[in-house]
């Protein structure tokens, strides 16, 4: 992934900013005693991406991939409308608690831009459908030059969105994370109960709003193949130690790299450390051989 990278990233301020002032009065409103639903996962399967993850003879990556981690960033389904068949294909290949969180299609969002999509939306919403209990949430990613001048596309397709199917929204230009366009955008996602994605990337800290619109925090976190890497994972579990007292109910966190190769042993670390500090108990991921050399070298 190559969205905020930039060429020196030892240069780039890492400190979690401050919640959004709402962020924690919501998270109140939503505080209960059900359990914590946690995922966490990278952005693909790809054996060629995720190189030295697999073990040697491995013939299927999506199933061994399913008995690592509970959860996947499905981006195929952002380059390609899914048809039904591929989702049961997917389906069946991965365990009971596995989830899949599919990325809307870039036809809907990046060629159409939201216009005259609601057939487009509702083709994909059945499709992803027959993931059944397997599907966690999908999420729309708007292209950067998608500005607040066209919140009214947004607003209609937000609001005819299929009720069954759970969404979280990405929005990327800088125009949105300004006051007051901020307020009215996530009051529009509260509305819906739909999540707001914060993207921690190293170009774009202003996509590090810190406002949840639900008691769901999705976090898109992108490393940058530096040895600062582990520590702002930890800056994290500590955050979402934070948000869970104050009342979060679900968390889907999923980690890419610019060099994509890191992101499992990236995601390990993250588990185990969720795992000793919130008292989870995730399935660790297995570290093949292969890989100790290129934890050692971040």
């Amino acid at each position: 992934m190559q969205f905020g990278k930039v060429e020196n990233p030892e240069d780039i301020d890492f400190t979690l900013p401050p919640d959004a002032p709402k962020t924690p009065e919501l998270l109140g409103a939503h505080k209960s005693d059900a359990p914590f639903e946690v995922y966490i996962g990278c952005a693909k399967w790809n054996r060629t991406d995720l190189k030295g993850f697999y073990p040697r003879g491995t013939k299927d990556e999506l199933a061994y991939y399913a008995t690592q981690f509970n959860s996947i960033e499905l981006n195929a389904t952002f380059y390609r409308m899914p048809e039904w068949q591929q989702v049961e294909t997917w389906k069946k290949k991965t365990p009971d608690s596995f989830r899949f969180f599919p990325k809307v299609t870039d036809v809907i969002t990046h060629y159409r831009r939201l216009n005259d999509v609601k057939e487009l939306v509702d083709s994909f919403a059945n499709a992803i459908s027959n993931f059944d209990e397997k599907l966690g949430m999908a999420f729309l990613q708007l292209p950067d030059n998608f500005k607040p001048k066209d919140y009214d596309r947004l607003e209609k397709v937000l609001g005819d969105f299929p009720k069954g199917v759970p969404l979280a929204v990405e929005v990327r230009n800088a125009e949105w994370f300004q006051k007051p366009i901020i307020d009215t955008y996530t009051a529009l996602l509260e509305r819906y109960n739909m999540a707001n994605i914060i993207v921690d990337t190293a170009g774009r800290r202003d996509m590090l709003h810190m406002r949840l619109t639900s008691p769901v925090a999705f976090v898109r976190y992108v490393g940058a193949n530096h040895p600062s890497d582990v520590t702002r994972l930890n800056d994290w579990v500590q955050r979402i130690a934070t948000w869970r007292e104050q009342g979060l109910q679900k968390l889907y966190f999923f980690v890419h790299q610019n060099i994509e190769l890191a992101s499992p042993l990236l995601a390990e670390h993250f588990i185990k450390e969720m795992n000793h500090s919130l008292n989870l108990n995730i399935p660790v991921p297995l570290r093949q051989p292969t890989q100790q050399s290129i934890f050692d070298n971040l």
